[in-house]
């Protein structure tokens, strides 16, 4: 094979509120953890282990505009996207990396979201438009 893969799938629960920062141009990025857990019996003990790994995730433009305004703290999501690694400087001028997974597609999993983005979704629809009345015309047909 010749070509590579960097995607991600994640179901998990938000860490935190989404923190938004808005941009002069116009656009944005929202940035949250997203808990994602593992359990399972250890089998020389017996006894149940439960672990949790952090994930720092990134939603840009409408995408974190969505997830500022539907979910919060607690909420469970799919997310899906790709592991990007930054790199920059700290005060100490030491250089600083973070992995974080960029957010191309999502479904949002807990049922509170989905009331809120249907009642949002109704009551934001378009107006009816009626059909125009047929006329009759002389075809054969």
């Amino acid at each position: 094979m010749t070509g590579t893969l960097n995607k991600v799938m994640l179901i998990g629960h938000l860490g935190d509120n989404v923190k938004m920062h808005y941009f002069d141009g116009g656009g944005s990025i929202g940035r949250f953890p997203l808990a994602t857990n593992e359990s399972y019996v250890n089998k020389s003990t017996g006894e149940k282990v439960s672990n949790t790994e952090w994930h720092n995730i990134v939603v840009r433009n409408k995408v974190a505009e969505i997830f500022e305004k539907y979910v919060k703290k607690g909420d469970k999501v799919y997310v899906e996207g790709r592991i990007k690694t930054r790199k920059w400087t700290a005060e100490d001028g030491n250089d600083r990396y973070t992995t974080e997974v960029l957010v191309n597609e999502f479904t949002f999993l807990s049922n509170t979201q989905n009331d809120k983005i249907t009642s949002a979704a109704a009551s934001t629809s378009a107006p009816k438009v009626e059909d125009p009345p047929l006329e009759e015309d002389d075809l054969p047909f």
